[in-house]
């Protein structure tokens, strides 16, 4: 149990790291939701369940659904797709 709480710890400092180098706000927000996902692995390792759902629900679900309105709202998910390709 040990193994895998260590890789999954590895995957947060990865997760981390690599949001704070995307330049891609789409890309990021991706990343976050998998940080909040693998977050939520580790309270249910830790066996807090309550947390854990808790994480899922409001980091992975909630918070990345409004990321997701808010880049379309401003239009900031177009507008990267275009600069991409000149």
């Amino acid at each position: 149990m040990a193994f895998l709480q260590a890789i999954l710890l590895g995957f947060l400092v990865v997760c981390a790291i690599s949001v704070s180098f995307s330049r891609n706000l789409l890309n990021s927000i991706i990343i976050y939701m998998s940080f909040s996902l693998v977050m939520a692995m580790i309270w249910i390792c830790l066996e807090s369940p309550d947390l854990a759902i808790t994480e899922a629900a409001v980091g992975a679900g909630v918070t990345t659904i409004l990321f997701f309105v808010t880049l379309k709202k401003i239009h900031a998910i177009g507008q990267e797709d275009g600069k991409d390709k000149h």
